[in-house]
Order: C-alpha cells, then sequence, then structure tokens
C-alpha cells in the first residue's frame, strides 16, 4: 500500500503525520518505507537520517536505483530528501515526468507493507509523482477556512491525475490536526469539513490530532511521538488514527 501525505498549505501536520504513521506501522510489525519529497528535509531530519551522496532527487532523475539510497533507520526505513528538489521542477521536464517516483519504487514496493510519501506544500511535480505513484492519499488539515479552500485546489489536481495519470487514485480521507475541541470555531469548521468530505466523495476521519507541544519535542530529539511521550495526547490520538485506517 502506498500511502501520500498530501496537503498544498503549510503548516498542517503533514510531515507529522508521515511521521508518526510510518512510526506507529512500524511497532506494529509493518515493514516501512517513508520518502521524502519535501525539499526542506522536515521528514529526514527528525527521522535521524545520514548524509547522504545520493538522495530522493538522484532517484527520481534516474542517476541511482532507490535500494542504493534507501537508509535503514529506528522509524523504518526511508529516502532522503535534499535541497536540490527545490528544482525538481525545472530538473523533471521530459516526457513521463509524472511517473518517476513510480517508476523507481517499482523495484522495492515487494519490500513492504507500507510506502509512506510526504510531499512539499506545493502541487508542482513532486506533488503530481506522489499522485501518481500511490493508491491513497491522505489530506491532513486544520479545521479554519483557509484549509477548506485548499482541499478544493487539491481535489483539482487529483481529479486531473486520476483521469490522466493514475485512475484508481483514491482519496482515504480527511484528518483533522492540530486540533482544538473546547474552539466553538473549530467543531463548526469540523462540521463543514465533514460536509466537503462527503461532497468530494471521502470522509472525514473520526479520529482528530490535538495540538500538544510534545510532538515538536519529539521531533527536536529526532524520536517518534510513541518513543518520545507515548503517554501524550497526540501519541494516542496517532495511534488510534493508525487504528482506525488499518481496520478501512
Amino acid at each position: 500500500m502506498v500511502i501520500a501525505i498530501i496537503n498544498q498549505k503549510g503548516g498542517v501536520s503533514k510531515t507529522t503525520t508521515a511521521a508518526a504513521l510510518g512510526a506507529g506501522l512500524t511497532l506494529r510489525g509493518y515493514k516501512v518505507l517513508l520518502v521524502d519529497l519535501d525539499a526542506q528535509g522536515n521528514l529526514s531530519y527528525s527521522l535521524g537520517a545520514e548524509e547522504s551522496n545520493f538522495t530522493t532527487i538522484d532517484v527520481l532523475t534516474k542517476k541511482v536505483k532507490a535500494a542504493d539510497v534507501i537508509q535503514h533507520l529506528e522509524q523504518g526505513d526511508l529516502l532522503p530528501t535534499s535541497p536540490e528538489l527545490a528544482l525538481a521542477d525545472k530538473l523533471l521536464g521530459d516526457t513521463g515526468k509524472e511517473y518517476r517516483l513510480k517508476e523507481a519504487l517499482k523495484p522495492v514496493k515487494g519490500n513492504y507493507d507500507y510506502i509512506i510519501i510526504d510531499t512539499p506544500p506545493a502541487l508542482g511535480v513532486l506533488t503530481v509523482n506522489a499522485l501518481t505513484a500511490c493508491n491513497g492519499v491522505i489530506i491532513p488539515a486544520q479545521a479554519d477556512v483557509f484549509s477548506l479552500q485548499g482541499i478544493s485546489q487539491l481535489y483539482a489536481t487529483i481529479s486531473a491525475v486520476k483521469q490522466y495519470t493514475n485512475p484508481s487514485l483514491k482519496v482515504m480521507g480527511l484528518l483533522l490536526t492540530r486540533f482544538s475541541g473546547r474552539a466553538v470555531l473549530s467543531k463548526n469548521i469540523a462540521g463543514v469539513m465533514e460536509q466537503t468530505a462527503k461532497e468530494l466523495d471521502t470522509k472525514l476521519f473520526n479520529t482528530t490530532i490535538r495540538e500538544g507541544i510534545a510532538i515538536k519535542e519529539a521531533q527536536i530529539s529526532r524520536q517518534s511521538i510513541f518513543e518520545y511521550a507515548p503517554k501524550s495526547n497526540t501519541a494516542q490520538d496517532y495511534s488510534d488514527f493508525i487504528d482506525e485506517l488499518i481496520q478501512g
């Protein structure tokens, strides 16, 4: 199963969700590969990636095979990022550019139960590659009006990808992150998002991810939230989310 974590809006816990999902699935005994497509490198850093001569951009430009770049880390295997990914729209300009990631992952796909792709906050060639390579999409979003606007824009891209490069692509659901159950506005927008999900032929996950300082501390210490603060609200929420995801 290949899952892309996507939202072109920044600050919605995309990388946090990718890392927690990878770590949680690994703890449950699944073999997991995380793919960092964000030039900012937050996922690679938080997982404790090692310095490497080759990264994801070298895989996408066919300089090297994915198997030769994958790092084996405590929180799961990783295809690490590079700042050069910021130039991907220029470097990947030839015919078939949308299929580069799918082609690169094909030889190693059978080694993993789950491949989790963390994407940049943009709707460029890297996001299209992620959408073309994956089976399902998870959209993290905050309970605010800007997230609603972003989701509509994202769905236009998803629809185009379904039409041209990945007809079987499925949106698995919207995941509310950095959620405050006490805020009236959050509750109201959550209701609107549930309706939006139905209109877009998907669902709003029952689990919401509460805001918490522990997740930031875990990232700084380069540990998973389950290792750093297993009793925190965030760890519990992500654990519940993973259970919900596995159960379908």
